[in-house]
């Protein structure tokens, strides 16, 4: 089964045999099966239950043995539990990646790639919150699941002989004791700024925890002088990079060789003042890298350095070494800014590695991890640093990666790989991808080292090519072989002539003294080369008014080069599987490989000596805690037990079942195809249907007879007529039948009836459905969404267990921001999500959506959305006053945008609250807001220590929450595991308290037992609704109200599919129905309106 938020997803065997997979209903659901899904996909939780129905087996007496051995073996793997037979996977998009979740796990088919960054370039597989969403996503993630995976592995522990630093633990225990149980309002900055940390958790079994962090000394007196880099004229990319290399070697750096480090682009760092003056300029001649001397024509650039600040690296100790709670330090972020400056000089300077963005790392070494990703892409296994405080310490965090690259080797063995059917997904492939030229002699420096010619290919070569010029080529048709390439060659074209290049056309002047020559017999006079593959498309390494045609089989593609593409299904399966690695595993990489890698090696690494800093030897060891989890009610009160964050409902009903009158069916054939069902099959099933929606809790009417509809073509308006022709016979559920698992029809189902129709809908691919073994386990997962789609309650937890939320006079809100993809449209938006709890039971999210600029993580019009919310709070949630706290979990925004969401996005939302609630409230200081970020985005890895610590996969256990060693005293934030992560590394949240007026106030005279603190009191209450995530019988990784907007927004990519998605080698997929945005419209609100009709509910679910 494929679980949440863990490195990497990975398919238990058994589930991906006896469950049948539905479309948007299945917790497995997410991509087909021959398209598994994004790297910016999540896993879906699932069900345990059964029906408690029966069947008579007979086996035959020479198989009795060897089937009670294979079932010892499943059950020694843990992966099963019957009856029911269903155990939870867990999760990113990092081993496999969320797919997975913004992250790792994977394996098999299902899940995960790493989840990227949220929209926004690429680089490793991190995916990227949205890339491609929609379609079969099921949670975050997962999707259709893998296939049977092998043999269980003994579970294992990372062996680390290093001490937990009991330096830390006093200095966090002098600050902040942990029996304090009143609180010293003075100490959590009421008026400004964060709040502080109220005391650290002392609730749950104490564990030792290995962290995948290292710990970084530098010496007291060390001083780092920020320079800022300006160049005239200025340069980008690539050129200004070597602008910065040449820098280093003019005469006014060379002196200070070895003392410097750059990120070469705008700063530098230097142990030593460069000079007595505050600026150094320096004029550099361009030349490329391996040239002893510059070009005829090279242009000069004038480099100023101008000092920005010094930064003693001691004041940063002296504040993380403080006992004073009140000590503070201007500008933290500066520090730890110039030290990772330092870092990554090493990755970004070296030949023999690739780097990605300012943290990822890559060795080119042949004996690096690699494998086939399949159309000209290969995984690497790399590895992620990033500089972090803790208390007393300076910790550099380090996580294994994975990245896709281009193969490297000749360009048309990439053009093979790719495939050359298809010139517009070839030329978007190759757009940008750099080659070494091989046609002409070899040229050598003085060194004798061979001067690479390396070109950049803009584009394949195109019909109008050379635009303005008054001979320009002749291009029989876009991506035109060597012989259908013609250009204008200026003299006699012999290959003694002067102007006998490969050029676009004359740039002026009138047509004398030349002619045309193919590319093909330009090279056969020229270089006396034939070229052996003359029907692979010419590369344009020009421009589009100036081209420059080479032939595919005189380039060779440079190592080292990310593909910043999504990838597709079939190579997001091969990623998973090279991904997928037990916790200790990833552990031993990060120690053997990662560490030097990333330039923590002081043997590799000079700038360590010559900076004078340390690396303690190994990975850091941080306390933990355990917590128990809640006890989960059902109806009539009844309870089950839950064991590794997971549970079953046999024999158990929905805590409150919705009533379900009228609904139907639609099977969707597909013309020529042949259906899974024919109708008398097809009533059976549904029949099956009603009575297990029955069995578990709803009070459900047999189904209208259904109806077949053929679609001719990916978009015929037969599916638009006949969802409207369902809504308006007032059915409030219809169950589509697909022929397949396509995203593009589903995507488009979803858009035509959330939006225009105003009827819920659940999706199942027919051959999936047909098969008997499972389906009465999967029509119980597919209840668990029917039953939020109605408005029913699938579980709730002890009273007792949710603190405040018990009274009713707090309402829980969950926000969310969705971006484009790196593929995506230029004019595609960004898509805030708000959900808000409407009662104490925490069963119910209603969803609203709101479109604003791509790329922009601020919501805009978060007042609007609250106050929608508020609406609902009174009119849903029955309640005659509006809400006295409202606790507010975001999603999705960095440390960098803290200051934002209390500056603008908390203005904002206390502006609105005093526009709807009564002026007696407001004087009262009502509501009281509260802002909990949650992050699932880093790199934070924890590993047990001992066996008694792992759960079955050798991860944390379920319940794992970490806020010391890691962390610094005075931020209110902990690291948080609620869940079971079965495959991969499992990636807890971080859930960081920005602002504070609930609990700080309603507990500031007395502690309620058994709490020590308001820590013990926040953490507990976000633990345990991460066991109310309605979707799924197990603890989820992210507390509720944030997955719920998460969910949200992917929905949103749906209706917005034509300006999100990107096409791929194989096919572009359609333009859902109902979208107004196409070419270079922009999206409006219209886009993401949900019908009146379900406008209220969780129609995303």
């Amino acid at each position: 089964m494929i679980g949440r938020h863990a490195d990497l997803f990975v398919p238990t065997p058994l589930a991906s045999r006896t469950r049948t997979r539905w479309l948007g209903l299945s917790s497995y659901v997410r991509q087909p099966p021959a398209c598994p899904p994004s790297p910016s996909s999540l896993t879906d939780p699932v069900i345990s239950c059964g029906f408690g129905v029966s069947k008579v087996v007979v086996i035959p007496s020479q198989f009795l043995l060897l089937g009670l051995v294979c079932l010892a073996l499943l059950l020694r793997t843990d992966r099963v539990r019957l009856p029911g037979v269903l155990s939870e996977p867990f999760i990113n998009m990092s081993s496999g990646y969320r797919g997975g979740g913004r992250g790792d796990r994977g394996g098999g088919r299902g899940g995960g790639g790493n989840r990227g960054d949220r929209g926004g370039g690429g680089g490793g597989f991190r995916g990227d919150r949205g890339g491609g969403g929609g379609g079969f996503r099921g949670d975050r993630g997962g999707g259709m699941r893998g296939g049977r995976g092998g043999a269980s592995v003994p579970v294992q522990v990372f062996p680390n002989q290093q001490q937990q630093d009991q330096r830390v633990a006093k200095v966090e225990d002098t600050l902040l004791p942990a029996t304090k149980k009143t609180l010293d309002l003075s100490t959590l900055k009421l008026g400004e700024g964060y709040p502080t940390r109220p005391g650290f958790g002392t609730r749950g079994a104490k564990v030792i925890l290995t962290a995948n962090y290292v710990e970084l000394i530098p010496p007291s007196n060390l001083v780092l002088h920020q320079y800022a880099i300006h160049t005239n004229p200025e340069a980008a990319g690539r050129k200004h990079k070597r602008i910065v290399q040449l820098l280093l070697e003019s005469p006014e750096l060379v002196p200070h060789k070895g003392n410097v480090a750059t990120d070469f682009k705008s700063t530098l760092v230097s142990k030593t003042k460069l000079g007595n003056k505050e600026q150094i300029n320096a004029e550099i001649v361009y030349r490329h890298d391996g040239e002893d001397e510059p070009a005829t024509e090279a242009t000069t650039y004038k480099v100023r350095l101008l000092w920005t600040k010094s930064l003693s690296i001691g004041q940063l100790t002296d504040y993380l070494n403080s006992t004073n709670l009140g000590n503070a330090v201007e500008n933290k972020h500066e520090f730890t800014q110039a030290l990772n400056i330092f870092l990554n000089h090493y990755a970004k300077s070296a030949n023999n590695l690739a780097s990605i963005g300012s943290s990822k790392t890559f060795s080119l070494s042949p004996n690096t991890a690699r494998a086939d990703l399949g159309y000209g892409l290969e995984v690497i296994r790399g590895f992620f640093s990033s500089v972090r405080t803790a208390t007393c310490r300076i910790l550099v965090n380090v996580n294994v990666s994975h990245g896709a690259f281009y193969q490297t080797g000749p360009l048309t063995g990439l053009m093979g790989s790719y495939g050359t059917r298809n010139t517009a997904a070839l030329e978007k492939f190759l757009k940008l991808v750099r080659v070494q030229t091989n046609h002409l002699p070899e040229k050598k420096n003085k060194a004798g080292q061979v001067i690479p010619r390396i070109k950049t290919i803009f584009s394949l070569a195109r019909k109008d090519d050379g635009h303005g010029l008054p001979n320009r080529p002749k291009i029989k048709s876009h991506g035109a072989g060597a012989k259908d390439v013609e250009f204008w060659l200026d003299g006699d074209g012999g290959p003694n002539s002067t102007k006998a290049k490969a050029k676009g056309g004359k740039k002026e002047g009138p047509a004398s003294g030349g002619r045309y020559i193919s590319v093909y017999d330009f090279f056969k006079i020229t270089y006396n080369r034939i070229l052996q593959h003359p029907e692979l498309p010419v590369v344009n390494c020009g421009n589009r008014q100036n081209p420059m045609y080479l032939p595919a089989e005189v380039c060779t593609v440079i190592p080292g080069q990310p593909s910043k593409a999504k990838l597709d299904g079939r190579q997001t399966q091969e990623m998973i599987k090279h991904a997928v690695r037990k916790p200790w595993e990833n552990a031993a990489s990060i120690v053997q490989q990662g560490i030097q890698t990333v330039g923590l090696d002081e043997n590799s690494n000079i700038l360590l000596r010559s900076f004078g800093l340390k690396i303690a030897p190994g990975l850091v060891k941080v306390p933990g805690r355990v917590l128990n989890g809640p006890k989960v009610i059902y109806k009539n009160n009844q309870s089950t037990e839950t064991r590794f964050g997971s549970w079953n409902m046999v024999n158990i009903k929905f805590n409150a079942g919705a009533t379900l009158q009228k609904w139907s069916y639609m099977l969707i054939s597909q013309k020529g195809g042949r259906d899974a069902f024919d109708k008398s099959g097809l009533e059976a099933v549904m029949g099956e249907f009603h009575r297990g929606l029955t069995t578990i809790g709803m009070a459900t009417s047999a189904p209208l007879p259904g109806k077949r509809v053929e679609l001719g073509y990916p978009d015929d308006p037969a599916l638009d007529t006949n969802l409207k022709g369902a809504a308006g016979a007032g059915l409030q559920l219809l169950v589509l039948i697909l022929p397949e698992a396509s995203v593009s029809l589903y995507k488009r189902i979803k858009t035509i009836a959330d939006k225009q129709c105003g009827i819920h809908t659940i999706c199942c691919v027919g051959q999936k459905l047909a098969k008997d073994r499972g389906r009465d386990q999967y029509i119980a997962n597919v209840a668990l969404k029917v039953n939020l789609k109605l408005g029913g309650v699938n579980q709730i937890v002890e009273p007792r267990n949710l603190s405040i939320i018990d009274q009713n006079k707090t309402m829980v809100v969950g926000m969310d921001v969705t971006h484009p993809s790196p593929g995506s449209a230029s004019n595609a938006p960004s898509v805030a999500a708000m959900v808000a709890s409407v009662d104490k039971s925490l069963s119910q999210w209603p969803a609203v959506l709101r479109v604003q600029k791509g790329r922009q993580e601020e919501v805009d019009a978060v007042g609007e959305m609250l106050k929608s919310r508020l609406h609902l709070w009174k009119t849903k949630g029955k309640h005659a006053a509006l809400p006295e706290n409202i606790l507010v979990y975001r999603d999705g925004v960095s440390e960098g945008q803290y200051d934002m969401v209390l500056g603008k996005e908390l203005t904002q939302l206390r502006r609105a609250c005093e526009q709807v609630y009564p002026a007696p409230d407001t004087k009262k200081g009502l509501p009281r807001i509260t802002v909990i970020i949650c992050g699932k985005r880093h790199k934070t890895r924890f590993y047990p220590t001992t066996e008694q610590d792992c759960d079955r996969s050798g991860n944390t256990k379920p319940g794992t929450v970490v806020d010391r060693g890691v962390t610094e005293a005075r931020n209110w934030d902990f690291f948080l595991q609620a869940h079971a992560a079965l495959q991969g590394t499992a990636r807890p949240c971080h859930y960081y308290t920005v602002h504070d007026e609930i609990f700080r106030q309603i507990y500031a005279k007395q502690i309620p037992p058994p709490f020590q603190n308001i820590a013990d009191i926040v953490q507990d209450l976000t633990h345990n609704m991460c066991y109310l995530f309605g979707r799924a019988t197990k603890a989820v990784s992210l507390c509720p109200p944030a997955y719920y907007a998460d969910l949200a927004c992917e929905r949103a990519r749906c209706y917005l599919s034509s300006l999100f998605d990107t096409p791929t080698a194989s096919a572009a997929p359609s333009q859902a129905g109902g979208s107004a945005v196409a070419g270079g419209a922009q999206a409006s609100a219209d886009d993401v309106q949900i019908h009146p009709n379900l406008k209220d509910t969780m129609f995303y679910i």
